[in-house]
């Protein structure tokens, strides 16, 4: 838009990160998320501005579309979505946000978010307010240079997932969802092969531009070709070659 714990023994081996008490330098995502590079005495610096709140309940907006452009925000726990409202009042799903990600950055353009962003399930955040990190990357060459990484990403993820819609196949379609869950865990150092989807058949199914009922057959048919057993959301890659096959990226 990357190998062994499940994300139930992480959890048990690490203090909950819905914890608003944390810090960057004591996080253990700071190695995939804004201080990344950083010196002690820089992460101190970013921790400063960092506004850490309450977690987001379940369906609990971030923000959402044409709200003023204030900050933009670090998952710590949970997933987030985003989406657009279509014009007959649907929603449109734009992405998904896993911890150590960061999301809000479509709102730097137009000083308004561009979509509306709510929690899949319990979330914590740790909120940036973009003034204060723009001054700070003045003075921290290796922070700004991270962030424009991430703005980077943040395009090429958006053109993969156009060049998705238009060319490739149902099945490709889940199956390159499928990888990229397993890529984003993996950076998180959770399992690659084993993981529970947040989001539902039918985020799934609008994110992609399927129907529920092709979701659900292209997952039937990915457990009978065994390159995945699907148990309602928990899933298990069980031929990570047969599932990159299948996504067919190359092409």
């Amino acid at each position: 838009m990357t190998i062994h714990l499940t994300r139930a023994q992480d959890t048990a081996s690490n203090p909950c990160t819905h914890d608003y008490q944390v810090n960057c330098g004591n996080c253990r995502l700071n190695s995939i998320c804004l201080p990344l590079a950083l010196e002690s005495d820089d992460i101190q610096q970013l921790d400063d501005i960092i506004q850490r709140s309450k977690p987001l309940q379940k369906h609990q907006h971030l923000y959402r579309e044409s709200d003023d452009f204030q900050s933009v925000y670090a998952v710590r726990s949970g997933t987030i979505k985003a989406y657009k409202t279509t014009d007959d009042g649907q929603e449109q799903v734009t992405g998904f946000y896993f911890p150590g990600e960061i999301l809000g950055m479509d709102g730097i353009s137009n000083n308004a978010h561009a979509s509306s962003a709510k929690a899949l399930e319990t979330a914590a955040v740790c909120e940036i307010p973009f003034a204060s990190l723009e001054k700070l990357s003045t003075l921290m060459p290796n922070l700004q240079r991270h962030f424009f990484k991430l703005l980077s990403r943040e395009i090429t993820e958006d053109q993969q997932l156009i060049t998705l819609l238009s060319k490739n196949s149902a099945d490709e379609r889940v199956a390159a969802l499928m990888l990229s869950i397993s890529g984003r865990n993996a950076r998180r150092k959770l399992s690659a092969t084993q993981f529970r989807l947040p989001m539902s058949r039918v985020d799934i199914g609008n994110y992609l531009g399927l129907t529920v009922e092709t979701v659900s057959r292209v997952f039937s048919r990915m457990q009978k070709m065994d390159v995945l057993r699907v148990d309602n959301k928990e899933i298990e890659i069980l031929n990570p070659q047969g599932l990159q096959d299948m996504a067919n990226l190359g092409s």
